[in-house]
């Protein structure tokens, strides 16, 4: 299983991208994981295969064991997970179709670095609850 985490619009809060790509690093210890920049890629092409889950307002609401149970079900089919966040105009509308699964991140409006940051956080949270790790408590 190999985790995907992307995002569009240059990170231009320093420290919230370390922050993310912090907890990108801690999850290679658990699965393949990247976090890259979507500029000229169409990640529903590169990944055919994979579960795609985009960020999007008018996604539902999960909580961090849903969010995790995920995880468990892509690992259990052998499925990898990309994970797409916008930037500040948002993504293609088309994208909103294929996506196997739309999430609402909050119904609070953030910086899109943050936000990659509570995503990034959230899947390194997600490994840790499956393994029985004592981070999440």
């Amino acid at each position: 299983m190999k985790v995907f985490l992307y995002y569009s619009g240059k990170a231009k809060d320093i420290h919230a991208n370390a922050m993310a790509a912090d907890y990108i690093k801690r999850v290679s210890h658990y699965a393949s994981a990247q976090m890259t920049e979507v500029s000229k890629i169409d990640p529903w092409i590169k990944h055919p295969t994979a579960k795609k889950i985009l960020f999007d307002p008018a996604g539902r609401s999960i909580d961090s064991n849903a969010f995790a149970d995920l995880f468990g079900k892509a690992e259990m089919l052998g499925h990898d997970l990309v994970f797409v966040i916008g930037g500040h105009a948002g993504l293609p509308d088309a994208w909103r179709g294929r996506a196997d699964l739309l999430i609402s991140l909050s119904a609070l409006t953030m910086p899109h670095e943050l936000a990659r940051a509570v995503v990034a956080e959230q899947i390194y949270r997600a490994f840790t609850m499956l393994r029985g790790h004592p981070y999440p408590r």
